[in-house]
């Protein structure tokens, strides 16, 4: 009989903690180079030789490793996974299949579109590693997870190894960066281990020059693959966006403050998109004398989404019911009581097949609205506009802190790969965008363009062009 192969491990701090975790969701990374792909293929060895059958007759714990694509699956695992496992196992090409000598086994699926995530239905796994999860849909991390069941005592646990970006950035952040949840998500089944390239010591000292290549990408992208912010990834649409709390007093380099006082001489406008069977986002945004905006009042909904954050979770909101809501906030508000109101909605509120639109209902309820210019491209360049910071660090528009689902939803927001000047408007929460969109086309600005640093023609010292000397 064949020696069996040894795994030697070595595992850092921070992967120890991700290899002893029990929590039912486990998240592992946030940046560049923290050894993610390893410690997967460590816990599912482990596991599968811990938990193995219990007789001849029965199976042993049953785990799956996913990733976006099959050539990512075969050059991330498949092929390091051969190495590591040796004869402790037997692996099946059709299949993508390792079967331990305790019955257990490792299966190997790919999940790049909405039909591999159909093949996860009705199938049962004991432990789920889904590998830069962030690169899956929402949906399909979701189809997945729930194939982690079965009538057995063995652990029944999701792993997650990611990256800020891609199209599940904004359900990996909210879970495990954020952890803010919904509905019947407990939050001690979430725990999230951050990593870095600085924790991995065995690439720290085998490759050093990576870190160096880290540290001299631009500040954006080093601050996602470097540092692990989820703020600022690849793919971001309004990379510019800049919530710096150190700011919010003073007001500069930020586009997230402080609460101020709103004049009495400034312009309010009410933006709205409409949804009933989708969120809805209502803002009310002051304009200065100076043309800064100041978006310092919002009320946004879904409906029935199981989130105790929003104040209207869980009930359905027909347009009266909505414009009752408005109607009282802006006659209880000391900053929208008794002021002129304009009000701004997306065009297909005005629109109806009965005689009575939304907007009309609206208005009987003493709300109303005027069409918004619903130009996309323009719009979205009037809201990169907005967000342009001055020599003095002034930027044309800024949110009051108290406004968090702007402030949430705002940075999930991504390119759409079919036209990258649009937005993605299938995998991210694009309500309140384009209410804010409405209202910036309602305040047409220019950009603030660079002025190039000044420089001699004849490129010389001028102290010795000048006889200036040193």
């Amino acid at each position: 009989m064949a020696e069996a192969r040894k795994v030697h491990l070595y595992p850092n701090p921070k992967q120890l903690k991700f290899l002893d975790s029990t929590t039912r969701h486990t998240a592992y990374g946030g940046a560049r180079g923290g050894g993610k792909s390893w410690v997967i293929r460590v816990k599912a060895i482990m596991d599968a030789a811990t938990y193995g059958a219990p007789d001849k007759w029965s199976e042993g714990i049953k785990i799956c490793i996913v990733r976006r694509t099959l050539e990512d699956l075969r050059k991330n695992h498949l092929i390091p996974l051969k190495m590591m496992i040796g004869d402790m196992a037997k692996y099946n090409q059709n299949e993508k299949k390792f079967t331990f000598r305790n019955g257990s086994t490792i299966q190997l699926q790919y999940c790049d579109n909405d039909n591999d995530a159909d093949h996860f239905q009705g199938i049962e796994y004991d432990e789920i590693f889904i590998e830069e999860a962030t690169q899956l849909e929402e949906a399909w991390i979701k189809d997945i997870a729930t194939s982690c069941r079965g009538v057995n005592n063995f652990p029944h646990r999701v792993f997650y190894t990611c990256n800020p970006g891609g199209p599940g950035h904004a359900y990996i952040k909210r879970l495990f960066v954020d952890r803010i949840f919904q509905g019947d998500e407990n939050p001690d089944d979430y725990s999230f281990i951050q990593a870095k390239v600085t924790d991995n010591r065995i690439l720290m000292e085998y490759s050093p020059e990576y870190v160096n290549f880290l540290k001299n990408l631009p500040p954006k992208r080093r601050s996602a693959w470097l540092e692990g912010s989820w703020e600022i990834y690849q793919g971001q649409y309004f990379n510019e966006f800049i919530n710096d709390p150190d700011h919010y007093e003073d007001r500069t380099w930020t586009h997230v403050i402080d609460p101020i006082p709103i004049r009495k001489h400034w312009t309010i406008y009410r933006g709205m998109d409409w949804g009933f069977f989708r969120p809805f986002s209502v803002s009310w945004t002051a304009v200065s004398e100076d043309s800064t905006m100041y978006r310092f009042k919002e009320l946004y909904g879904v409906q029935k989404s199981g989130n105790e954050s929003l104040p209207n979770e869980g009930v359905e909101w027909p347009p009266e019911k909505l414009a009752k809501m408005i109607w009282e906030i802006e006659h209880a508000d000391p900053d929208l009581k008794n002021r002129e109101i304009i009000g701004i909605a997306d065009p297909a509120i005005f629109q109806s097949q009965t005689g009575v639109s939304i907007a009309d209902t609206f208005s009987q309820n003493g709300v109303y609205f005027h069409p918004a210019d619903n130009t996309r491209l323009a719009g979205w360049m009037q809201c990169r506009y907005r967000l342009q910071f001055n020599e003095w660090g002034q930027p044309r528009f800024q949110v009051f802190n108290t406004c968090r689902e702007f402030i949430r939803t705002i940075p999930t927001l991504m390119h759409d790969d079919r036209n990258v000047e649009d937005l993605d408007t299938d995998n991210c929460e694009d309500h309140i965008a384009d209410e804010w969109r409405y209202v910036c086309m309602q305040n047409v600005i220019t950009p603030i363009i660079q002025e190039p640093e000044y420089k001699p023609e004849w490129g010389a010292d001028p102290l010795e062009m000048f006889g200036g000397g040193r």
